[in-house]
């Protein structure tokens, strides 16, 4: 079994920055990829952010380029989102996922592994 469990979440200015983390236990993810995905209410879930735990390759949303950057720390097996320039549209309840494979997908279906979520709420 995978475990992922992410933090970091909470209530910010627009303009202002989170960094938001995704600890993973259990099973070893080590030669594959995790995502970051958000949804808000009313809309689907989407995808943010990739990477592969090996290369530390990454993928981004065009909504987020520029302003969010997505990080691994292999030996304590956790990842990181560090969003920058937060805008009232990127509220949302963000949540990581997990793969073995290490593809940089973006597409929800395609990961098995999935955290709780934590809440990000941006105040204009």
């Amino acid at each position: 079994q995978v475990q992922l469990v992410e933090s970091g979440g909470g209530l910010v200015q627009a303009g202002g920055s989170l960094r938001l983390s995704c600890a993973a236990s259990g099973r070893t993810l080590s030669d594959g990829a995790m995502g970051w995905f958000r949804q808000a209410p009313g809309k689907e879930r989407e995808f943010v952010a990739a990477i592969t735990w090996s290369k530390g390759s990454t993928k981004y949303a065009d909504s987020v380029k520029g302003r969010f950057t997505i990080s691994r720390d292999t030996a304590k097996t956790t990842v990181y989102l560090q969003m920058n320039s937060l805008k009232p549209e990127d509220t949302a309840v963000y949540y990581c996922a997990g793969d073995r494979r290490p593809l940089l997908m973006t597409i929800r279906n395609w990961y098995p592994y999935w955290g709780q979520g934590t809440q990000v709420t941006v105040s204009s």
